[in-house]
C-alpha cells in the first residue's frame, strides 16, 4: 500500500511499530510473488522533513524538502535495495552474496545478507572507506577485503567473481536493487501529493538517481502524481564523470560515498537526465563541507558529506530555481557515517580542560 494509505490506515498508532518494511507496503509495485522470501530490517518509510533555513536562503518562495534516507536501519539508501537483491537473492536459492564499496553498500549488504543467513563478501577501497561504516560490515559478519585500488577496479573485480562462481552480485547493477530504491520516489509522491518540481540527488554510482526516476515515472503513469520532476544530479567536482563526459582514473573528493570515476548506471542516469530535463552538475569539496554545516546547524539534521551535495548543489544553482517551486534534496546517509569529517568541520564551540566547578563553568557559559 502507499505511504498515505498506511498512515490512514495506522490512524492514531506509532507509524514505525506497523510499518511492514517497503517490499510489503509497495508489494504490487515490485517483482515479488509469494514465493518471495521477504528479508527486511522493517526498511523505508523515512521522513520528508521541511528545511526552511534552505528554503530561506534559496529565496524566490521556493519549499525545499530533504528526504533523510540516513534513517534507514543501516544508515543509508541502500537499505531499500538491499532488502530487494537479498530477498530475490534468497529466492533464487543464493548462499553468498558479494559487493564492491565505498562503505554503505557494505553495510547495507552484510545487514541483510546475515539477516537471511547467508554469507557476505565485499570489496573496499583500501583507505578510502569512512570508519564507521567499515564497522558496520564488520559487525555484521561480513568478510571485508580490501583492494589495493579505487573503487571502479573493486567493482570490476567482484563482477567477474560473480559471473564465475556461484555467488550474487548486489551492487546496483543487480536489477532488483533499482526495484527497491524507486519506492524512495514513491514516498515522496505519497508525502507531497504530487512530484516535487525539482528532486536535487548526489550521483556516484548513478543507481539512485536512475531509480527515484523509474519510480517517479511509474507513478505518474498510474495516475498517483500529475507531474514529473527535473532530476538534477551534484557530483564531487573531483569526481564528477557525469559532468565531464568521460571517466576519472582517480577519483578525488572527501565525500567517500560518491568519490567513483566510473559510475555503471551511467546510461540510465543520463536517460533520467535527458527525459527529465535535468541536468547533471559540481559542486566542490568546500560547497559540499559548507552545505553539510548549515544542515546541521541550520536545520538539525546530520548527513554524511556525500548527502550535503544536493543542496550544495541547490544553493550553487538557486537563480534557476523556478519561483515558488517545490524542491526535494535526497540526503542519502546518516552522518554519523563519518563522525571524523564532522570533528574536522565544523563552527562550533568546544571548551577543554575546564574546571570541575560551578563557577568556572558559568563563568565559561558567560553568566
Amino acid at each position: 500500500m502507499p505511504l498515505l494509505s498506511a498512515l490512514r490506515r495506522l490512524g492514531s498508532k506509532p507509524v514505525m511499530q506497523d510499518w511492514p518494511g517497503l517490499i510489503e507496503a509497495y508489494r504490487s509495485w515490485l517483482p515479488v510473488s509469494a514465493a518471495t522470501p521477504v528479508i527486511t530490517l522493517r526498511e523505508g518509510a523515512t521522513p520528508l522533513i521541511p528545511a526552511p533555513v534552505i528554503s530561506e536562503r534559496i529565496g524566490r518562495s521556493v519549499k525545499v524538502f530533504l528526504k533523510y534516507d540516513g534513517l534507514n536501519p543501516t544508515g543509508s539508501f541502500k537499505d531499500r535495495g538491499m532488502t530487494m537483491a537479498i530477498s530475490k537473492a534468497r529466492e533464487a536459492g543464493s548462499e553468498a552474496v558479494i559487493c564492491a564499496s565505498t562503505g554503505n553498500t557494505s553495510a547495507s549488504a552484510a545487514a541483510y545478507a546475515r539477516r537471511a543467513g547467508m554469507r557476505a563478501f565485499v570489496l573496499i577501497p583500501d583507505g578510502y572507506v569512512a570508519q564507521g561504516k567499515l564497522a558496520q560490515a564488520l559487525l555484521y559478519g561480513a568478510e571485508v577485503l580490501a583492494v589495493k585500488g579505487n573503487f571502479d577496479r573493486a567493482l570490476a573485480i567482484v563482477r567477474e567473481v560473480a559471473d564465475s562462481y556461484p555467488i550474487t552480485l548486489v551492487n546496483s547493477l543487480n536489477p532488483f536493487r533499482l526495484q527497491g530504491q524507486k519506492t524512495a520516489a514513491f514516498e515522496v509522491v505519497d508525502a507531497l501529493g504530487d512530484a516535487p518540481d525539482w528532486l536535487c540527488i548526489p550521483v556516484g554510482n548513478a543507481g539512485n538517481i536512475s531509480a527515484y526516476w523509474m519510480g517517479f515515472k511509474e507513478y505518474k503513469a498510474a495516475g498517483r502524481s500529475r507531474t514529473l520532476p527535473r532530476m538534477m544530479g551534484f557530483q564531487a567536482a573531483g569526481a564528477a564523470p557525469m559532468v565531464l563526459g568521460h571517466t576519472v582514473e582517480q577519483p578525488d573528493t572527501i565525500a567517500t560515498a560518491i568519490r567513483i570515476g566510473n559510475p555503471v548506471n551511467k546510461e540510465n542516469a543520463l536517460k533520467a537526465q535527458g527525459e527529465s530535463q535535468g541536468a547533471f552538475m559540481a559542486v566542490t569539496d568546500a560547497e559540499i563541507i559548507e552545505a553539510y554545516k548549515l544542515l546541521g546547524s541550520g536545520e538539525g539534521v546530520f548527513c554524511e558529506p556525500a548527502s550535503a551535495a544536493s543542496v550544495a548543489g541547490l544553493i550553487k544553482r538557486r537563480e534557476e530555481v523556478p519561483i515558488g517551486a517545490t524542491v526535494v534534496c535526497v540526503l542519502t546517509g546518516n552522518g554519523l557515517k563519518d563522525p571524523d569529517t564532522a570533528i574536522e568541520n565544523n563552527d562550533s564551540k568546544f571548551h577543554t580542560g575546564i574546571d570541575p566547578d560551578t563557577a568556572t563553568v558559568a563563568q565559561v557559559l558567560g553568566f
